[in-house]
């Protein structure tokens, strides 16, 4: 029995990352495309009630991903904090018909709830904290799709512009400081970024991990 294909197909190709969407796209339909592609894939799959989107990401995107991801790894081991990550594992619900592939997303405060498991969102709570990078355009609310299936703390970096995102009543509210990491300004963020561009990640973290010992909240 073939799939009737989408009606529509918008592809846009730049230099971070290859995107291709397709409309009117059947919950069994995406479900049997992840099952097909596998879990090791170099394509991620975002999905919202019909609207498929399928991103390639490319060097520009994939950098900053990582750094981000080193970052918040090294803040939570130097601050004590129980931390699970799982990169760009397929969050998804069917009773919603929303499903997210995201470039990091973490288990922090709920880490013990999930530690040692197959995480499942029809029965265990959602990450903690999920990383974006989209450096171009998506035809994807990525606000909406992560607030409903309810990620508490969600940061977007468009290459430039780190937007730190807290659930609130639903929906997200844009704020200063990461929720999780409080004491942590955004000023120190992008000075992270840029010592990486210029001085090596390697460097850039010593330089962090420094200024970390002596910024970090006092325990207890």
């Amino acid at each position: 029995m073939q799939t009737q294909l989408p009606v529509t197909v918008t592809p846009e190709t730049r230099l971070a990352e290859q995107r291709l969407t397709l409309t009117h796209v059947a919950w069994d339909t995406y479900e049997k495309l992840l099952d097909a592609f596998g879990e090791h894939r170099a394509v991620r799959f975002h999905y919202d009630k019909g609207v498929l989107e399928l991103m390639v990401p490319l060097e520009d995107h994939e950098n900053p991903s990582a750094v981000i991801g080193m970052l918040i790894f090294n803040l939570a081991v130097d601050c004590d904090l129980t931390i699970k990550s799982m990169d760009s594992t397929t969050l998804r619900r069917k009773k919603l018909q929303k499903g997210a592939e995201p470039d990091k997303c973490f288990y922090i405060q709920n880490e013990p709830l999930v530690r040692g498991k197959t995480v499942d969102l029809e029965k265990d709570p959602p990450p903690d904290l999920v990383v974006e990078i989209d450096i171009t355009h998506s035809d994807v609310n990525k606000n909406a799709l992560y607030a409903a299936l309810g990620i508490p703390e969600f940061w977007r970096f468009d290459g430039k512009i780190l937007c730190i995102l807290q659930l609130q009543d639903s929906e997200y509210q844009e704020v200063d400081v990461s929720p999780t990491f409080p004491w942590l300004e955004k000023q120190v963020i992008y000075r992270f970024f840029e010592e990486c561009r210029t001085l090596g990640e390697a460097q850039a973290m010593k330089n962090f991990r420094v200024w970390l010992q002596s910024n970090k909240p006092d325990e207890g």
